[in-house]
């Protein structure tokens, strides 16, 4: 599965951005060895159901440190018996682009 997820917490820096939090979730994403990509708006991340959950739930609670509340956004797209979709995915998009 493919899991896209934002997290914002509630307690903004100074000049209102939330870069520090979401950079420690990242970190908790990046250091679970799972494949992944961060873009302006949300962190990828594929692997098993169990795995990208765990890895997820971690990365709230990483970003939600010194906040009592955290904005969590999740998209997923769940297909059994397919790996490496991450990048597979946007390889055929490209594929198509070049025709």
């Amino acid at each position: 599965m493919i899991v896209a997820f934002s997290v914002s917490p509630s307690a903004a820096e100074e000049d209102g951005g939330v870069s520090e939090a979401v950079a420690r979730a990242v970190k908790v994403v990046r250091e679970s060895g799972l494949p992944n990509s961060t873009n302006a708006m949300f962190t990828n991340v594929e692997g098993s159901w169990d795995e990208v959950m765990d890895v997820v739930k971690r990365a709230v609670e990483a970003a939600g440190e010194g906040s009592s509340r955290v904005g969590l956004v999740l998209k997923a797209d769940i297909r059994p018996g397919y790996e490496g979709q991450l990048t597979a995915k946007v390889e055929r998009v490209e594929k198509h682009l070049s025709e």
